[in-house]
């Protein structure tokens, strides 16, 4: 297994070495990240997709991005397999070195293994359900679990897939969408600081750097939503676990041109004033990766996007997430070399100064 984990100094060496613009990354934690990542959910579950997949991971790195995120049941554990297999080949070919990547993954959805030629319950039985790992119960009808004996495997397994030692970031993957509907919003905080202290432990064993959040509704919607969370009360759920030095650092969520919440709700209270998400998570030092940026495609058809600049749709949208002040990098999915080619043609220009895009948030939704 590879050794090691995200760097200051390897970051910060990534992008002094990449043929970027240097202003493409972001300062947090130390570390030095591209303000665009690459996410790998998509793609059919077979060998010639692993193969694609690889290939743009490695071509996705090459091209100045070093941040790199994925999940356990993103292609039913091939996805992960495919960017450990990557990440293993360019360090083998002297092209990076561990402490450069950035990588992420996820665990809380229930998973099969595609390479395990089983039906998904015959899977869940035989390696859940008789090694005792689940029990009746854990399970919820959104196929999410959340136990600490669950959440535990499904990270060891996350480590083997990708044949790393060491994840920088886990996320606990749709938590409350996942529970919400077979659950109490009690228990359903009770289970998540049991989380937290689970993931405080892997800290410690040298497992995961950091940790938090990959969302879709609950730091969207407004407090009257069930599935609603305040990020301060979360942070302080994991200094609860960990202390000030928590590892409870990074949340995940949609946010496109037209997934806008992230940035314009103001559903987020912070000492008695009503703030969006992305400045709350500002405020307390928390780093906003966003999922979805071209809604798979739909947001590139004519006339969808409004018009802001000569750029091509995808980096139209890509210009405009990761120039979002609070965001530190959209994660655009890609699997061919052209598309690849096409999108981090983004890194070769600036993103746009806070204060034009103030003025073009003000153009836009007045």
């Amino acid at each position: 297994m590879i050794s090691g984990f995200a760097t200051s100094e390897g970051t910060l060496r990534f992008a002094e070495n990449s043929n970027v613009l240097r202003t493409n990354f972001n300062k947090f934690q130390n570390l030095t990240l591209s303000n665009v990542g690459m996410g790998t959910y998509l793609g059919e579950s077979n060998d010639e997709t692993d193969r694609i997949v690889t290939n743009a991971v490695k071509q996705s790195i090459l091209s100045g991005i070093n941040v790199i995120d994925t999940a356990i049941n993103y292609r039913s554990q091939k996805a992960e397999r495919s960017v450990g297999k990557a990440i293993s080949e360019l360090i083998q070919e002297g092209k990076i070195s561990r402490d450069q990547i950035f990588l992420s993954t996820k665990n809380g959805y229930v998973t099969n293994d595609a390479d395990i030629k089983q039906d998904f319950w015959e899977y869940v039985k035989n390696e859940y359900v008789s090694k005792g790992i689940v029990k009746e119960g854990d399970i919820t009808s959104g196929y999410h679990c959340m136990t600490t004996t669950y959440l535990n495997d499904q990270l060891e397994r996350s480590l083997k897939n990708l044949d790393l030692e060491c994840i920088d970031l886990l996320y606990l993957h749709n938590a409350i969408e996942g529970q919400i509907k077979d659950i109490s919003k009690d228990i359903f905080l009770e289970s998540l600081q049991s989380v937290f202290e689970l993931y405080e432990q892997k800290r410690i064993e040298g497992k995961i750097k950091y940790y938090g959040m990959a969302t879709w509704e609950c730091f969207r919607v407004t407090p009257d939503n069930s599935q609603y969370l305040s990020l301060k009360d979360t942070v302080e759920m994991a200094k609860k676990a960990g202390g000030q030095k928590h590892g409870f650092r990074f949340i995940q969520l949609p946010y496109n041109m037209y997934y806008d919440q992230a940035l314009l709700t103001k559903n987020q209270l912070f000492d008695g004033e009503s703030i969006s998400i992305l400045e709350a998570a500002v405020r307390l030092g928390i780093g906003v990766f966003t999922s979805v940026p071209l809604m798979q495609g739909r947001l590139l058809n004519p006339g969808v996007m409004p018009e802001f600049s000569d750029l091509k749709p995808s980096l139209r949208a890509l210009q405009f997430i990761r120039s979002s002040p609070g965001v530190l990098a959209p994660l655009i999915g890609q699997k061919s070399s052209e598309h690849v080619s096409e999108n981090m043609n983004i890194m070769k220009i600036p993103s746009i100064p806070e204060d034009e895009f103030l003025t073009l948030i003000k153009k836009l939704t007045s």
